[in-house]
């Protein structure tokens, strides 16, 4: 924007707006929610999950882009056997339970650090994705999810 414009002045004086878009600020939040929720019929569900403040972070797991259509999700999951952990798909999502059979070990603790507790994590899915592997081995849960590129838009080398 070249300065002394009409634009720059107005930018300077912080009045510049570009169409219908308007920048908010964490004042703002409860209007834009508002307007959110107005035009996102049935995403209720998805802006509570975005926006809700607690979640737990247990069990660890990291998220890897192996490329433009793979995508690897890594659950830590030490102490438990393949059959307490449950993968599947419902409804859009991909969803980890770990159920674990508590013994009756006799003895007192002097450091409990691993925890092995139940848990139930859930992922969203994008729209035309798929679970493609899931491999539990040494303690890591390793999901690997693909896009599904319809035929029309694969890529087709002719030359």
């Amino acid at each position: 924007m070249p300065k002394g414009s009409t634009q720059h002045t107005l930018a300077y004086k912080g009045e510049l707006k570009m169409g219908e878009l308007t920048r908010y600020r964490v004042a703002d939040m409860a209007a834009l929610m508002e307007k959110l929720n107005k035009n996102a019929i049935g995403m209720n569900d998805y802006f509570d999950k975005v926006f809700e403040g607690t979640s737990s972070n247990y069990p660890p797991y990291n998220v890897i882009q192996l490329n433009n259509i793979e995508t690897r999700l890594e659950i830590a999951l030490a102490g438990f056997k393949k059959e307490e952990v449950h993968a599947f798909t419902e409804y859009g999502k991909l969803f980890v339970r770990g159920e674990k059979e508590h013994s009756d070990e006799t003895g007192t603790y002097v450091h409990k650090g691993l925890a092995q507790r139940n848990f139930e994590r859930s992922w969203t899915l994008a729209e035309g994705t798929e679970v493609t592997n899931v491999l539990f081995e040494d303690g890591l849960l390793t999901i690997t999810v693909k896009k599904v590129v319809p035929e029309h838009h694969a890529r087709k080398d002719y030359l």
